[in-house]
């Protein structure tokens, strides 16, 4: 197997490997995504259901922008004088940011639609707070109005 070919299967496995450390940890994302179960969803499963997908969305973005940053930057520092493998580090490091500002900034534009769009009596309200929770008997979070 040629050197090329080992450095991209290594990089493959390293990457796949690495976004599913959060599966395993289950560190920050929600415990579940979908809300309700079934037939018995509420209006309010929705608002969570979309804040939800956004939340995991946002992090595993930035989970994998970080694996592409360090990645980038071994390239550049392995580099070794060669103007080549430098550049194409740099343009790893340039694709990385424009991604995340377009991930966060289209995130950004969602959140202000949604926050104008539900305005509270009061004012700028947050949207994914539009219901109140409760807990039935078995613990378990039910939205309600």
């Amino acid at each position: 197997m040629s050197h090329r070919k080992t450095e991209t299967v290594l990089v493959s496995f390293l990457v796949v490997f690495l976004t599913a450390i959060p599966l395993f940890a289950f560190a920050a994302l929600p415990y579940k995504i979908v809300p309700c179960d079934g037939l018995n969803c509420t209006i309010c499963d929705i608002a969570t259901l979309a804040q939800n997908v956004l939340n995991t969305g946002i992090y595993i973005a930035i989970f994998l922008s970080a694996v592409l940053f360090a990645w980038a930057g071994w390239k550049y520092v392995t580099a070794g004088g060669n103007p080549g493998k430098a550049t194409q580090a740099r343009e790893v490091f340039t694709n990385v940011l424009i991604g995340l500002v377009i991930i966060l900034a289209g995130w950004l534009v969602v959140d202000t639609l949604m926050k104008t769009l539900v305005k509270d009596s009061d004012g700028f309200g947050p949207w994914n707070k539009i219901c109140t929770y409760q807990t039935d008997s078995a613990g378990r979070i039910r939205g309600g109005i």
